[in-house]
Formats: C-alpha cells, sequence, structure tokens
C-alpha cells in the first residue's frame, strides 16, 4: 500500500494523524467488541456456537486491550516500541484465533464465520498500523 493509499483511507496526508487514527479505530472496534462480548455472552455464545464463559473472559481481555491502545492513539506521538507491540499483539490475535478454530473450537457456522472474518479485520488493523508507523519514520528522516 502506497502512502498516498494510505492518506486516502485514513482521510489525512499527515503521517502522524494516520498512525493515530488507525490506532483510534482499532481501539473503538475492539472495545465494541469487549463490551459485546461482556453484555451479550449468553446469547452471544449460543449463537456464535462457544461457551460464554470464553466470551466472557475475552470480553475482560479485549476491554483492557482496546483501553490500552486507545492511550496509545491518545498520545501526541505515540511511541513506535508501543505501536510496534500492538501490531505484533494483532497478528498474534489472528493467529491464534485461526489455530483455534482449526484445532479445538467447534463453533456454529456463524460462530466460524465471524472468527474468521474477526480474524482478518485485527489482521488488517496490523497493516494498517505498520504501514503508518513506517510512513511516519520514513517523513521524520
Amino acid at each position: 500500500m502506497s502512502a498516498i493509499q494510505l492518506a486516502a483511507l485514513a482521510r489525512t496526508p499527515e503521517p502522524q494523524s494516520m498512525l493515530r487514527r488507525f490506532l483510534a479505530l482499532d481501539a473503538a472496534v475492539t472495545g465494541g467488541n469487549a463490551l459485546a462480548y461482556l453484555a451479550f455472552s449468553g446469547p452471544l455464545g449460543r449463537f456464535l456456537g462457544v461457551d460464554p464463559a470464553l466470551l466472557l473472559a475475552l470480553g475482560a481481555f479485549l476491554a483492557l486491550y482496546a483501553t490500552g491502545v486507545g492511550l496509545l492513539a491518545a498520545r501526541r506521538r505515540p511511541p513506535a516500541l508501543g505501536v510496534r507491540a500492538v501490531v505484533e499483539a494483532n497478528l498474534a490475535w489472528s493467529v491464534l484465533s485461526l489455530a483455534a478454530l482449526a484445532l479445538w473450537l467447534s463453533p456454529s457456522t456463524a460462530g466460524a464465520v465471524w472468527t474468521v472474518l474477526q480474524a482478518l479485520t485485527v489482521a488488517g488493523f496490523a497493516a494498517l498500523q505498520y504501514t503508518a508507523l513506517r510512513v511516519r519514520q520514513d517523513s521524520s528522516d
């Protein structure tokens, strides 16, 4: 993805704003997911074909993670090390989601589709954040 394409997607040509927007979007989507898992673990568990206790635990984890990513996004200049940690955590989440689906989860069809879609979404956040970080670093050289 070129810097121009990334700027268009972020709706700003400023590398710092791009990075902060992609982090904030990640925090918002993750936070929404966390709230849904925490508030509706029973009905969602039945619909997705997964244990509601698993959704509660994931919801609590995701709430903490979203808070951390949101705090990082709120910084005027998010530190590269923190951004890299978010990128790596997002990639790990994606891989573990797909591995769980293949190896030990037995969700409903909706749950399998949801697992793949959220893994791809999180990997997309990682790609956007990594690329925005690279653009920021290249522009500061």
